[in-house]
């Protein structure tokens, strides 16, 4: 049986798409999944990337699309990686992050949610504050057995309700409730 859905994640990340997934079945809308990997500036602005990205998802697909570009910003690093987080993350990895770091700890995950079809364009963000632990702990995906959200002693791979308070999870949250009122 064919299943409808109201609009297409796109990615080649399909981590990112399965967190998608759940917090916007949460909302009531059923997400679908098209695995593509998109036209990726070089950029300083997170912003720039996923407005770029998303209107390569949908020059490919012609369906309405989301696609969520994020980064990791550490305060020590002077907001590296950023957005070369992806890029970061392959060549040295959490160990490379955690041996960068010296004293201050704190960082902040930001995530661009973008929407596009055939007329609009919009772009939602959220963002998580938090710490970079001094060892890598749980068994998550990308930075999150190293990022420590704020008023937790847990990373993200350790907490079980890592999609209630993600940054992912507040940038979606803002495209949910416009989505739903559009």
């Amino acid at each position: 049986m064919h299943k409808s859905f109201d609009l297409f994640f796109v990615s080649s990340n399909n981590h990112k798409y399965q967190e998608a997934k759940k917090i916007l079945d949460s909302f009531g809308i059923n997400l679908g999944f098209l695995k593509s990997d998109l036209e990726e500036i070089q950029s300083n602005s997170l912003h720039d990337i996923a407005i770029v990205k998303a209107r390569d998802a949908f020059s490919k697909f012609k369906k309405p699309i989301i696609i969520e570009d994020d980064g990791l910003f550490v305060d020590s690093l002077d907001g590296f990686p950023g957005p070369y987080s992806s890029y970061v993350f392959k060549t040295i990895g959490n160990k490379g992050i955690i041996n960068l770091i010296k004293n201050n700890r704190k960082a902040k995950f930001l995530s661009i949610v973008t929407y596009c079809d055939k007329t609009l364009l919009e772009s939602f963000d959220g963002k998580q504050n938090g710490t970079i632990s001094k060892t890598q702990r749980g068994k998550g995906w990308g930075y999150d057995p190293i990022f420590i959200p704020n008023n937790f002693k847990k990373t993200f791979a350790e907490l079980n309700n890592k999609n209630e308070l993600s940054h992912r999870y507040k940038a979606l949250k803002k495209f949910s409730k416009w989505y739903l009122n559009k």
